[in-house]
């Protein structure tokens, strides 16, 4: 039984040891990690515990060192890699042999050779001093101790400092493959007052020619131990290379393995110059390679043009006193894993030229340009000498460089307009619009036609993102008409719609320009109208059209790509997606009021069709801007994504321009369950509650996002009618609250001339209201996604022979004119308010000349009501689009508990 308090000490070992246990390639990379300083160990008694940092992948590991006979094995070690022996291992026990002196074996005592000889009596200077025996089969040196006198007559001991000498050169030398090439290598000499002696040379007295006799200088073995150990820590392999005086040849130290060249450049800008600081000298061969640049200048940036649509930009860095390419230096580092994976001491980030060369750049000023270097690397479509040839849309990513570099324009007049546009506000010319647009634009709508026209007139595109009823359609037709008149429609203009849309599309362009030819590409007539398309100037076709017919649509020049109610592209994998992103056209347009609707991929995916390289790839995007905004909410990220989408995004409210609109008033009617209906939703409500949270602890919130959702609906569906929840509980409650306090709501309006929208997501909502319509007398018309002629309920409702249009948010919440209506019900509450806000526009729009009410039928205590406040967040998530002001979003596991209605003290119990 071991006593308590009992300290085992633990087992010395040597690098000889190591070299028992592990293999080269696993001592190879120890040392690397060492180097990297990615070791941190502890001692525990006679036990080392370690944490390696293996590139991100943290390990643990322990080991127990014991001896076993004259040996020293680690029988006991573990790592959670699960390897038998591993780097990690290696590492920890280098690192601990390196850190404690308990694990350091003694050096054997001085080994004392009495010379056959004394250098003071002639009679012995015929033979060569003797040699020393090197100590283990990597001994660097071995240390004498001779009984040496004062010389009386016949010979002189002198005693010199010794300086150390660093010789850095070039030699022919077998890999580890055992292969010739030139590798780097190191020599450590000692120079004693001029006399200089290669420190691998064993013999104890250094004999120099004197005309009064032999004098002796006596080598200093404990100030050539010390610089032999000054070395230790940067882990160099001793070898012997052929040299043409010996056949053992010399003995020369290197770094091997993969991180060899790394570790030169890092003993070349770091331990060199610490190292002639301590006093030791240096000398460096022509031939070597790594050499320390000795004056870096500034960084700059070129810029020029390269051809329609894409300009070149050069970066160059001055090196002592010549410019030189950086773009190679930088590719380098984002593909080695950028300023994360880079050698960084003090403030300074150490790399490499191509010609060998090391370079000690500014790391704080490095890593803000890799930052947007990787954005305009993955923009570039290719290199030209050493320049990244970039989609003019990328221009405004440039000016994030300003702060980092010294920015030089040159030969750039088109750049120079693009950066002078996004450094503040455009100036934009009015343009006068021709004849053949028939209609009187509001101001606001001439300055969209105005602002289209000057992003085109640079080759860039434009989002149009007015509120829903200020007039998209007609300020894009205008847009179009000047581009005829200026003889630039030389090719087609093609307008991609929702299938709702193609004949309001058709009607406004007749109304407003009767002079543009028109073809619609859509149903089974389509591929006759295909050889119409040379005498055309306006073709329309829908996206389902576009992506079937994608191979022969984007075989064909467009002049101008119009996307109207673009968030249709909102997914980068959806197949309308990709096949917009192949067209072949000089100008692009969207138009949506809703850029955004759940989150800022949304976003990336119409800029990447709208100004492909403006923010990245897909998954740049998301680790640069998606997540630190919507997970971390960080306001300076924010703001970059503002900064670099602003140029190319219009957006104006109602507020701020149709102020010759009627108020539009939104009243909230909450409505409490009846008692049976609360009972079945609190059921719901418990039961699904229970199997979401089982869900989310067995896999995680993503991979359960279908039964969170599933669940939702339950809840959404027992607010509205209990009809509508497939479940067995719900069978024997027949109850709607909703709908009574509905019927109550039309019985009231309806006498009183009002005309009204009544929206709803659930067209098997609309099947159990229709009935209840029908029995209290109610005429009405309905639109549905299933709904073949669209434009009748449309003509009927506003021809006023109805007073009620029942719509499905999905199918009638955008593109329609209904300004005949001065009422809109919201029957069940959506996710994101933009949505709904573009329903309610149906009647709130311009033509409107009467107060809208808009109602929104909200069950009290329900999870309609929390619906409510993540409205909110939505709402701000949008912002991002059109510069407002507003934090980030985040969604997380606490906002399903609280759509649950799980009080803070239920949800850390959940947790």
């Amino acid at each position: 039984m071991i006593n308590e308090g009992f300290y085992c000490m633990p087992t010395a070992y040597s690098t000889e040891d190591l070299e028992q246990v592990f293999d080269v390639p696993l001592l190879r990379r120890g040392r690397t990690l060492n180097f990297l300083e990615a070791v941190q160990v502890s001692l525990n008694g006679d036990t080392i515990s370690g944490t390696v940092d293996d590139k991100g992948d943290i390990r643990h590991v322990s080991i127990t060192p014991a001896l076993m006979g004259r040996r020293v094995s680690f029988a006991e070690r573990h790592c959670d890699c699960g390897q038998l022996r591993c780097a990690h291992m290696t590492a920890t026990a280098i690192a601990a042999m390196n850190k404690f002196a308990a694990l350091q074996k003694p050096k054997p005592p001085p080994e004392v050779i009495v010379p056959a000889y004394d250098p003071t009596q002639p009679r012995q200077f015929a033979q060569s001093p003797p040699k020393i025996r090197p100590q283990g089969r990597r001994a660097k040196a071995a240390v004498i101790v001779a009984p040496l006198t004062a010389p009386e007559v016949n010979g002189v001991v002198l005693e010199r400092p010794a300086t150390p000498v660093l010789r850095l050169r070039r030699v022919y030398a077998p890999d580890e493959f055992g292969r010739q090439r030139l590798i780097d290598v190191l020599t450590l000499d000692f120079d004693y007052g001029g006399v200089v002696v290669d420190g691998a040379d064993d013999n104890a007295f250094i004999r120099i020619k004197s005309p009064t006799g032999p004098v002796f200088i006596r080598r200093d073995q404990t100030a050539e131990a010390a610089a032999l150990d000054e070395l230790r820590p940067d882990n160099f392999v001793q070898m012997r290379v052929t040299d043409g005086k010996s056949a053992r040849g010399q003995r020369v130290l290197v770094f091997r393995g993969q991180e060899a060249s790394a570790m030169w450049h890092h003993f070349v800008a770091v331990r060199v110059p610490q190292l002639q600081a301590q006093g030791w000298q240096t000398n460096i061969d022509e031939n070597f390679g790594p050499r320390l640049a000795e004056t870096i200048g500034v960084l700059d940036v070129q810029v020029s043009d390269a051809e329609k649509g894409s300009f070149s930009l050069e970066f160059g860095i001055e090196i002592d006193g010549e410019r030189h390419p950086l773009l190679p230096i930088l590719e380098h580092l984002l593909a080695r894993g950028g300023i994360d994976a880079a050698q960084i001491v003090g403030d300074e980030l150490i790399t490499s030229m191509d010609d060998g060369r090391v370079l000690k750049l500014p790391a704080e000023r490095i890593r803000r340009l890799l930052a947007v270097m990787g954005d305009l690397i993955e923009a570039a479509g290719r290199t030209a000498e050493k320049a990244l040839v970039l989609p003019v849309g990328a221009a405004a990513t440039v000016l994030e460089l300003e702060d980092v570099l010294t920015t030089s324009w040159q030969n750039a007049a088109a750049i120079e307009a693009y950066v002078d546009k996004f450094r503040g506000e455009p100036e934009i010319v009015p343009v006068e619009l021709p004849p053949t647009f028939t209609a009187e634009l509001r101001h606001y709508q001439q300055h969209g036609v105005d602002w289209l026209q000057h992003l085109g007139g640079h080759g860039l595109g434009g989002f149009l993102a007015d509120d829903m009823g200020l007039g998209k359609t007609a300020q894009t037709i205008a847009h179009i008409t000047v581009e005829q008149a200026a003889g630039r429609l030389t090719r087609p203009a093609l307008i991609v719609v929702p299938t709702s849309l193609v004949a309001n599309w058709t009607a406004e362009l007749k109304k407003f320009a009767p002079g543009l030819k028109v073809v619609v590409l859509h149903g089974m007539e389509r591929h006759e109208k295909r050889d119409q398309l040379d005498d055309v100037q306006v073709v329309i076709t829908t996206y389902t059209v576009l992506t079937r017919d994608i191979e022969e649509m984007k075989a064909l020049p467009w002049h101008i790509v119009v996307l109207d109610e673009a968030q249709a592209i909102k997914s980068p994998d959806a197949r309308a997606t990709r096949a917009v992103c192949q067209l072949d056209t000089q100008h692009r347009v969207c138009l949506s009021g809703t850029p955004i609707e759940n989150n800022l991929e949304e976003l990336w995916s119409q800029f990447a069709f709208l100004m492909p390289g403006l923010l990245g790839d897909r998954r740049g995007f998301t680790k640069r801007f998606r997540t630190p905004i919507e997970k971390n909410n960080d306001a300076t990220c924010r703001a970059q994504l503002i900064q670099r989408i602003q140029p190319f995004i219009l957006r104006r409210t109602k507020a701020e321009v149709a102020t010759e609109l009627p108020p539009k008033h939104t009243i909230l009617r909450r409505i409490t369950l009846a008692p049976d209906q609360r009972e079945l939703y609190e059921t719901i409500r418990g039961t699904l509650y229970e199997t979401v949270r089982e869900q989310v602890a067995e896999r995680t919130l993503a991979q359960s996002r279908i039964i969170v959702l599933d669940a939702l609906l339950k809840l959404r569906q027992a607010c509205c009618d209990p009809r509508l929840v497939k479940l067995a509980s719900a069978r024997n409650v027949e109850t709607s609250a909703k709908l009574e306090d509905l019927l109550e709501m039309l019985n009231e309006l309806i006498p009183e001339g009002r005309r009204i929208l009544l929206f709803s997501q659930f067209t098997s909502m609309l099947d159990l209201i229709k009935p209840r319509l029908h029995e209290a007398g109610i005429k009405f018309v309905e639109l549905r996604g299933d709904t073949r002629d669209r434009a009748e309920p449309v003509r009927s409702f506003e021809a006023g022979e109805v007073p009620l249009f029942l719509i499905s948010l999905k199918a009638g919440g955008r593109g329609l004119n209904l300004t005949s209506a001065d009422t809109v019900i919201h029957y069940d509450p959506w996710w994101n308010p933009a949505v709904e806000n573009q329903a309610s526009d149906r009647a709130h729009r311009i033509g409107q000349t009467k107060s809208v009410f808009v109602y929104k039928l909200i069950a009290v205590d329900t999870v309609e009501e929390r619906i409510l406040e993540l409205q909110q967040r939505k709402a701000e998530l949008a912002s991002i689009a059109f510069n407002e002001s507003s934090g980030g979003l985040a969604f997380d596991f606490n906002d399903i508990n609280f759509l649950f209605g799980q009080d803070p003290e239920n949800q850390a119990e959940a947790a």
